[in-house]
């Protein structure tokens, strides 16, 4: 039985397209769901191009229903995934999903984290500081904004010089490179 993944994104979802690419060839897990908050969202574009499909929900859906809870678990979903996923997760997905769902940041944590750090903020923070690396992290989710157990890090040097899409584009390159094998690492040590 392949595993089965669903991810949460609120943007372009460049990185649900490098997860939806490296599992699209695998024996092994698959991504049966993108779910977003932003009908916007180039995410579903790109869910569609995979022909993966995809749910729009909204912030009453997500706090004060269970119908995101029963819509995973009536798809016997595995492992979710928060790839630029900018809501905090409610308890009822979290107990129903107990270290199973995970989230990407763009920083090395615990630097950079919470509520309201995301995107280019983490970026030009990292930059204000004068920080001379940054990364990325993977982590577990839990009920605060980046706070759960780190699983997997990794850092590039800021030369002098780098501007803010210089950092952008090492940052992206990281997440593109690592979350996917991250994600079937994780799969794997899960029981079948």
């Amino acid at each position: 039985m392949k595993k089965r993944i669903a991810i949460f994104a609120s943007g372009s979802g460049s990185n649900a397209q490098k997860i939806m690419e490296h599992f699209k060839r695998s024996n092994d897990a698959e991504v049966v769901l993108i779910l977003t908050n932003n009908s916007d969202s180039y995410v579903l574009q790109r869910a569609d191009n995979f022909e993966i499909p995809s749910h729009i929900f909204d912030k009453k859906e997500f706090y004060q229903t269970d119908k995101i809870v029963n819509l995973i678990k009536n798809l016997n979903v595995d492992l979710i995934v928060l790839a630029g996923f900018l809501w905090l997760v409610p308890q009822n997905l979290l107990q129903a999903f107990p270290n199973k769902i995970i989230n990407i940041h763009p920083s090395l944590l615990p630097k950079y984290g919470g509520k309201g750090m995301y995107g280019e903020r983490v970026h030009l923070a990292v930059l204000a500081d004068r920080e001379t690396e940054s990364g990325i992290t993977i982590h577990f989710v839990n009920s605060e904004f980046d706070e759960g157990e780190i699983i997997h890090q990794s850092k590039f040097k800021i030369d002098k010089g780098d501007d803010l899409k210089m950092i952008k584009f090492k940052v992206q390159q990281l997440e593109h490179h690592h979350f996917p094998k991250v994600i079937e690492s994780i799969l794997k040590k899960m029981k079948s």
